[in-house]
């Protein structure tokens, strides 16, 4: 690891002087930003240490919604009885990701914002990937890709986004607001993170001086027919072969309303499809035929890399699941 400065800001307005600095890094819980240190990836000169600031509140907003702090500890927000009523399907998915110890460590902010766990950008021993060093190429392509992207991929990049609650949150229509000394905006969750084109070295559309300071949550009736479902190599600690996120709607007749359908563990973002959603409006959350339907819209163009070529019926097949639990209705 290389020698870096060290600060801790007392105040909001202080991390973003200090964020505007040449080469620095914001670190919370530093569950991902240490291994990427260690591991030679990440080299900032200075670390700065947000982790005291006021920002850890789970607050309701006055249209209805939710607003969770950047600093909210993951054990924390999926603990909170506003999120466990409310966004149970928030709830199932923090809980579902990594281990009690690192929940009580990783912060919301940081977990929209860890890199991806592809072992050809973390092993240095394998010299081309363009995330770690654009231009030399990508080893997963020719490689072993088994846990590797079947949408939105590029020739660049077959890297996927490990987060859990970033898919819940895509699924639920969240948005993410970022603050620098430039001011403070707003992106939808769908559109935070980056697909890998020509410069998959950009995971995110934040900006080096930006701090993500809050996830705010709209209104939602999809308490009761939301499910999580995530498929993977062994019941704890490992990252989704495939995960789904579900949150149903219905009107006064049953049918659906609005559907949010996302999936992860299948792209370098959370993914989401007009057309799979649209397929569930009007018809009932149990019909089987609009199920296959979503799922067949939602893998539209999907296509496996060899190892990973599994994941394609792996997905429609947990994308029926998930509907169908969903639709049943399940408590927390």
């Amino acid at each position: 690891m290389d020698n870096f400065l060290y600060q801790r800001p007392g105040s909001l307005d202080e991390a973003l002087a200090l964020m505007a600095q040449p080469g620095v890094a914001a670190i919370a819980g530093g569950s991902n930003l240490l291994d990427l240190m260690k591991g030679g990836i990440a080299r900032p000169c200075k670390l700065i240490d947000v982790s005291r600031l006021p920002w850890d509140a789970i607050e309701p907003l006055p249209d209805g919604g939710l607003r969770l702090g950047a600093g909210v500890r993951n054990s924390d927000a999926a603990d909170d009885a506003q999120v466990r009523q409310r966004y149970p399907l928030l709830a199932r998915a923090l809980l579902a990701g990594a281990t009690q110890q690192l929940r009580n460590m990783a912060t919301v902010g940081g977990n929209l914002l860890q890199r991806t766990r592809c072992l050809y950008f973390y092993d240095d021993g394998f010299r081309r990937c363009n995330k770690r060093e654009p231009g030399s190429g990508c080893d997963a392509l020719q490689g072993f890709n088994r846990q590797h992207a079947i949408l939105g991929a590029s020739e660049h990049c077959i890297a996927t986004h490990p987060s859990d609650m970033a898919v819940a949150l895509a699924a639920l229509d969240a948005r993410v607001l970022l603050k620098s000394q430039r001011g403070e905006r707003a992106l939808p969750l769908s559109a935070f993170h980056r697909l890998p084109g020509d410069t998959p070295e950009r995971d995110t559309e934040i900006e080096p001086d930006e701090l993500v300071v809050a996830v705010e949550l709209p209104p939602s009736k999809a308490a009761g027919h939301s499910h999580y479902l995530k498929l993977r190599d062994r019941a704890s600690y490992a990252f989704a072969l495939v995960s789904v996120a579900v949150a149903l709607e219905l009107d006064g007749d049953g049918r659906v309303e609005r559907a949010g359908l996302a999936l992860g563990g299948v792209a370098h973002k959370p993914w989401r499809a007009a057309a799979a959603e649209h397929a569930l409006v009007g018809r009932l959350p149990d019909d089987a035929a609009a199920a296959s339907d979503a799922a067949d819209a939602l893998l539209a163009g999907a296509r496996g890399c060899g190892h990973n070529d599994f994941k394609i019926e792996l997905a429609r097949r947990a994308v029926r699941r998930a509907l169908a639990r969903a639709a049943r209705g399940s408590a927390l």
